[in-house]
């Protein structure tokens, strides 16, 4: 009888995290409240409390759902590895890509994170655990950089936490274009084709390809636009 309770239990956790997918994701996270979770999920909100203290618990539960096995997919495959190699480095993260294109619980979460979500009132403390992510992602990309300059396979001059930065921009701005636009590009294919050119092209630095910028470049940082607009008048 407890393993059937705690299984019914189980099932009406799955059923309000699934009620909160659709729900934050056509309405936004601010526009919907516990009740309206409950209600869609068919239980009392009182059931909703049994198992998260309140909005944000129950928004971190739904993302750590969907993004757990991706992260697990980052992880170093054994005890005795402590760094990624560049090439499990990459497998994550066009699984990542692979992942986001084809597995609609993903999408529907990475959408809500990125288009449906405010981080301020009630859901203030997850901004806390958002940066903490991010930071965990660039350390994790500095290591495997650190471990492969240590294998030879990356130059010894690398500042790697440029390049850790670097990445993670690359990645997230890929997955924000695709949620923006899906039908513009294959997010797997420019994904996987970006990140092999990304790591080619740290493994090949050499000269640099632009000298440094002058003092009067600098000056002029802020003070005009990226084109100069024309003051020639137009002929009609």
């Amino acid at each position: 009888m407890a393993r059937k309770t705690k299984l019914e239990a189980q099932e009406t956790r799955n059923s309000l995290l699934d009620a909160a997918e659709l729900l934050f994701q056509e309405r936004g996270v601010s526009r919907c409240s516990l009740q309206d979770i409950a209600l869609a999920a068919g239980v009392t909100r009182g059931a909703i409390y049994w198992h998260f203290q309140d909005k944000a618990e129950l928004f971190n539960a739904m993302m750590e759902r969907a993004t757990m096995p991706l992260e697990e997919g980052m992880q170093p495959p054994s005890a005795e590895a402590t760094q990624l190699t560049l090439t499990q480095l990459r497998w994550g993260l066009v699984n990542v890509f692979y992942t986001t294109m084809y597995n609609e619980r993903t999408r529907r979460v990475f959408e809500i994170a990125m288009q449906k979500v405010e981080y301020s009132g009630e859901m203030q403390a997850l901004q806390e655990r958002k940066l903490a992510s991010h930071r965990e992602w660039r350390e994790q990309n500095r290591a495997a950089f650190d471990h492969a300059v240590d294998l030879g396979q990356l130059p010894a001059g690398l500042d790697t936490r440029v390049a850790a930065v670097a990445l993670v921009a690359l990645v997230d701005g890929l997955l924000h274009q695709w949620m923006m636009d899906p039908s513009s590009f294959d997010l797997m294919a420019v994904g996987q084709t970006s990140i092999e050119g990304f790591l080619t092209s740290l493994a090949s630095l050499g000269a640099p390809l632009l000298p440094p910028m002058t003092e009067e470049e600098r000056a002029r940082l802020g003070k005009e636009g990226f084109c100069r607009r024309s003051t020639e008048p137009k002929i009609t």
